[in-house]
């Protein structure tokens, strides 16, 4: 994710962290829901470790991984090649993205998908999948940042339930046809001359630079903006194709290689344990708990009963009794007398939405405390039902475990358009959890992401609600003010230099740590009335 494109695609706020040497299997894993559609998973092998999936069926959910091959087309002969898969029938699938061996290399180019809708069979236009996701990730020099672990990757996309796909992967610095974009077969391509749209149907305009390569997008020499500030425009440069410039731009010398090992995911989340309306479990449905699917619940057991799908909200009396029982050791006699904490949410357990929990690493890892609370978007499109939230997590912690080699999902919660909060990264919600959302600061911070991608498009009321909401809890749990400031010690990225000591907004939007558009620039406009309502929840 390059960075600072506000008006642009935004930076997917997928956050990375290191897992062990060979992720676990995935097929058939989890508890099975009987009637659901067999969906197999091949064997595979991508990246710097081997993955394998069992050929049997799994609904727990299947990830189909296609190796990449080139495109045919002339074009110069020191041209890279562009890569892609032609139109075809595969298994089904709801979530897409595109990974490569090296985590380190970033991909120079544009990736695009259209998918074909399994209830109707009628494809859809051409879709931007977000390229620049390298840069959340744990925070340097740390274990889980340790290369040889991961793989590079895209952000993921939503795409609904889908049966066929084709794909084009452009290197930086091509153009497959001048002018021209190629037309969809269904007529619902984009005109040429113009980008087809992106997940959430925003597109770089004709005549300006796509994002650079060192993940700002800002003017040379310039820094983006970060704190309240609206970020800085892109450097434009003459239109390309048909139209003509006053003084040309010099062309490149040669496109930019693509990453190698290059491959498809195409990501089925599977049924949940239970129905996705978070009701009674299905008769037959469970099997025996695993170790893992214990520990997750029981890291939650002083807020709710074991394999509880859901923590129930309190009001807040009754929160500030749970405040003195979590915490009331670690309090000072004015915060026993007058305790400053938003009434806790209710928030959707891991069980809840039907995370798989032999996926991620068994471990898990905590930070002293949580100061700040880091704003994201997942960047995986808009096109997602309330009714759907759990599959899109699923498709997300899938993606990053499965495909990406992360131990766990990055966020720590995630919220969706209804204003549904969800625990993300296991561990337990009223602790601090150490999450993988915003490198460089993810030590002593909470990272909450809302589904979605919010460059252009606003986000709900609901949702902004219940990001005030959370806040004021959790971060009135660890006596942190909404409103204040506080001091983080930067770990390293590509806006301060590690052991900086950083002040920074106790809410902050993902950019103001680390330089890209991740929340999305209208997200990230709410951040300041979302302060002042995360404050009166907490009564200041």
């Amino acid at each position: 994710m390059r960075g600072f494109l506000a008006s642009s695609i935004g930076v997917t706020c997928a956050a990375a962290l290191a897992l062990p040497l060979t992720p676990p299997a995935v097929a058939a894993t989890g508890r099975p829901v009987p009637g659901a559609e067999a969906a197999t998973s091949a064997a595979l092998t991508a990246g710097p470790s081997a993955r394998r999936e069992s050929a049997g069926p799994s609904a727990a959910g299947s990830t189909q991984s296609l190796p990449l091959t080139p495109l045919t087309r002339e074009r110069a002969a020191d041209d890279p090649a562009e890569q892609g898969l032609s139109r075809r029938t595969v298994r089904p699938f709801s979530l897409v993205g595109v990974v490569w061996d090296d985590p380190a290399a970033e991909l120079h180019g544009r990736v695009q998908v259209r998918t074909r809708e399994a209830a109707t069979g009628v494809w859809s236009g051409w879709q931007d999948v977000e390229t620049h996701n390298a840069d959340h990730a744990a925070d340097p020099d740390t274990a889980e940042g340790a290369p040889g672990r991961l793989r590079g990757s895209t952000a993921p996309l939503w795409v609904g339930a889908s049966n066929g796909v084709e794909l084009r992967v452009t290197p930086e610095g091509t153009d497959p046809e001048p002018g021209k974009t190629p037309a969809t077969g269904d007529g619902t391509g984009t005109k040429p001359g113009k980008p087809p749209a992106t997940g959430d149907g925003t597109g770089t305009k004709p005549g300006k630079t796509p994002a650079t390569g060192d993940g700002t997008g800002t003017k040379p020499g310039k820094t983006p903006a970060t704190g309240d500030s609206a970020s800085t425009k892109p450097e434009k440069t003459p239109a390309t194709g048909d139209s003509t410039a006053a003084t040309p731009a010099p062309a490149p010398a040669s496109a930019t290689p693509l990453p190698t090992g290059l491959r498809l995911e195409l990501v089925d989340p599977g049924e949940a344990t239970q129905d996705e309306t978070l009701g009674a479990a299905r008769p037959g449905a469970l099997q025996p708990e695993t170790a893992e699917a214990v520990a997750a619940s029981t890291a939650n057991a002083e807020l709710a009963a074991a394999g509880a799908t859901e923590i129930p909200a309190l009001g807040r009396a009754e929160t500030e009794r749970e405040l003195l029982t979590l915490r009331g050791s670690e309090l000072t006699a004015a915060q026993k007398a007058k305790p400053y904490i938003g009434p806790r949410p209710g928030i959707v357990t891991r069980r809840g939405w039907g995370a798989n929990e032999r996926w991620r690493e068994s471990r898990f890892v905590y930070t002293s405390k949580v100061k700040a609370a880091f704003v994201h978007h997942t960047a995986t499109g808009n096109k997602y039902t309330c009714a759907q939230a759990p599959s899109v997590i699923r498709g997300i912690y899938r993606y990053h475990v499965v495909s990406m080699g992360w131990r766990d999902i990055g966020y720590n919660f995630l919220v969706d358009k209804c204003g549904r909060i969800y625990e993300g990264r296991a561990g337990g919600v009223a602790k601090a959890v150490l999450g993988a959302h915003t490198r460089g600061f993810n030590t002593n911070s909470m990272g909450i992401a809302v589904l979605g991608t919010y460059g252009s498009k606003k986000p709900s009321k609901a949702a902004v609600k219940a990001v005030a909401r959370l806040t004021a809890w959790k971060l009135g749990l660890f006596g942190a003010n909404p409103r204040g400031k506080t001091y983080l010690t930067s770990g390293g990225g590509n806006l301060y230099r590690k052991g900086k000591n950083v002040r920074l907004n106790v809410i902050s939007g993902h950019r103001d740590g680390f330089s890209t558009a991740c929340p999305g620039l209208q997200l990230y406009r709410k951040l300041g009335s979302t302060r002042s309502t995360s404050a009166r929840y907490q009564g200041r």
